[in-house]
């Protein structure tokens, strides 16, 4: 188990009372260019809950900690990495991740992974930490500090890895926060 998950095992009592309240703005910008109706959704990397409550998701994270507190909010909850996720083929209307690629194993295979249960014209929605802006510097030094094994992306990073993950990219938003989007083809 990576010491990311130990940590948030630990840390999950506090987590949302000490994190900032959910923006769901751009997500539900992400969500919107979907090409179907948006049912099945999934929040990977979910952790307590905090933001797939805003959106009606099921949570799916490696911390059962953190998915104890999802279920207290009455969320759906799957104990899962996002390296393999145990859903079906196209099973999902749209997959989303606020806060979190920076901390998942093999980013790469983890997008492949959300691509692969997309349906077609499903969505996946990355809200994730700029590492070239000053702020995305100054919570990658925070993160490394504190031993997190954290890798944080550029936006034209996660585009590329977005777009190699198989899907029709969809940029939102940028920023210190950027929002990029990639849509499932297919019949």
């Amino acid at each position: 188990m990576r010491w990311d998950v130990r940590a948030f095992d630990l840390f999950a009592p506090m987590y949302d009372l000490l994190m900032p309240p959910a923006d769901d703005l751009a997500l539900r910008k992400g969500f919107a260019v979907a090409e179907r109706d948006l049912d099945r959704i999934l929040e990977v990397g979910g952790g307590s809950g905090r933001v797939a409550r805003t959106v009606g998701a099921t949570v799916v994270d490696p911390s059962r900690g953190m998915l104890r507190r999802a279920r207290t909010k009455q969320l759906e909850t799957v104990q899962a990495s996002a390296t393999d996720l145990p859903h079906p083929d196209g099973s999902a209307d749209a997959v989303f991740v606020v806060d979190a690629l920076h901390h998942f194993p093999d980013p790469e295979r983890c997008l492949e992974e959300m691509a692969r249960v997309l349906a077609p014209g499903g969505v996946l929605v990355v809200t994730e930490f700029d590492r070239s802006t000053r702020l995305g510097r100054a919570l990658e030094a925070a993160e490394t500090a504190v031993r997190f094994d954290s890798t944080f992306y550029t936006a034209a990073e996660l585009e590329t890895m977005i777009e190699a993950a198989g899907l029709d990219l969809r940029p939102i938003e940028y920023g210190f926060e950027t929002t990029v989007a990639g849509v499932a083809t297919g019949a």
